[in-house]
């Protein structure tokens, strides 16, 4: 379903400058949140150039998470650091340092740039790992780090997080006291679990930044829901699955497994909270350490979008974060998308790239998104301005 422009011009008088935020997700598989954001205030400032745009490109706590942290950081310094990919090949990644002005300094940790899907030319199931992510982990606890957040969307694997755990001094073996192999054919042998070396966490914790609420295990489990994406197929799920829940009951007798967020990232998000890490909605995670709150008071007009508005967009996702923001500042919210599939309640204006006023189709928003996007910020400008 597309959606046309909509939306009033009330709270400002003619020809005043407006202050408009720009605050998007990525369009996965399309253009960054920091190209979004910029092809959108080019747009905007085309036809309204005396306009205040202050661009936060947003994310969810998946790929892109660092990058949006980094350009509201200016002063962040990235942390190069070589790791062992999903794939078993070094991957040359970074993690970003930000120092507040209180002298905390945080260090930010990305899945996707070191165990995520992206990284594979070929799906690898039962073999990919979160080892390289748990090397970041590390490095950044090596820099001395006060906090960390971790943001783990776009995982290549079903490890459980047992990779991660491993490169924080876990030691997990099979009846022999072998270590296990990586990745989710390790889960099948695993025999013993020792905790005792875990490097602890860093004073002020870690948060695991989030978009997926799904338990580790059952129907809406890591392997279930996002078992097929990587690879696993109806042969070997159960068999995975029953690892899991054997991981689980040796690692953490309690109730960790069930916790929303424990299946994200293939079960790393279980990992995690054993270490004793802090699960949160990445959506709003993210705004807060954008301040996103602080730049919108005070705005006119906030502009958010994603690649696919739809029906799970309404679940903590970054348009609907953004849109709640904004109306509690008293800003009119607008949303783009390449496609919207849902209705886009609460936005007082929506422009999907395939409406036949812009790209006109699917393909042709792929092929040239950043010109659509531009396009976009203009059509709003014209709409939403006085």
């Amino acid at each position: 379903m597309g959606s046309g422009v909509g939306g009033s011009a009330d709270g400002a008088s003619p020809g005043a400058a407006l202050r408009v935020v720009v605050a998007p997700d990525s369009f996965k598989g399309s253009a960054s949140a920091v190209a979004v954001a910029s092809a959108l205030a080019a747009g905007w400032r085309s036809a309204r150039p005396g306009d205040e745009l202050v661009l936060r490109p947003m994310a969810d706590g998946g790929e892109g998470t660092l990058d949006a942290l980094a350009v509201a950081n200016p002063t962040a310094q990235r942390m190069p650091v070589t790791v062992l990919g999903p794939a078993d090949a070094p991957v040359a990644a970074h993690w970003l340092l930000v120092t507040a002005s209180d002298g905390t300094r945080t260090g930010i940790v990305e899945l996707a740039g070191t165990s995520g899907i992206e990284l594979l030319t070929s799906l690898r199931p039962l073999d990919a790992h979160t080892l390289g992510f748990g090397q970041a982990i590390a490095a950044a606890l090596d820099a001395g780090v006060d906090r960390l957040v971790l943001a783990i969307g776009g995982s290549a694997s079903t490890d459980g997080g047992t990779g991660l755990l491993t490169a924080l001094g876990a030691r997990l073996t099979d009846a022999a006291g072998t270590p296990i192999p990586a990745g989710a054919r390790g889960l099948d042998s695993l025999a013993q679990a020792d905790l005792s070396a875990l490097r602890p966490l860093p004073p002020g914790g870690a948060i695991v930044l989030t978009d997926v609420t799904s338990p580790l295990l059952g129907p809406a489990g890591a392997v279930a829901v996002f078992g097929p994406q990587k690879g696993l197929t109806p042969a070997t799920s159960p068999t995975v699955e029953t690892s899991l829940t054997r991981y689980a009951q040796l690692l953490a007798p309690t109730a960790l497994s069930t916790t929303e967020g424990a299946g994200a990232a293939g079960g790393a998000g279980f990992g995690l909270l054993v270490w004793g890490a802090t699960l949160e909605p990445g959506a709003a995670a993210v705004a807060r350490e954008l301040r996103l709150a602080e730049a919108i008071a005070g705005a006119d007009v906030v502009i958010t979008g994603e690649g696919r508005f739809d029906g799970q967009s309404e679940a903590g996702k970054v348009p609907t974060h953004v849109r709640e923001l904004a109306a509690a500042a008293g800003a009119r919210p607008a949303l783009v998308a390449g496609l919207i599939d849902a209705e886009p309640a609460g936005f007082a204006a929506s422009v999907a790239l395939v409406d036949p006023v812009l790209a006109g189709s699917a393909a042709a928003s792929l092929a040239d998104p950043l010109r659509w996007l531009t396009e976009a910020g203009a059509r709003l400008a014209r709409t939403l301005a006085p």
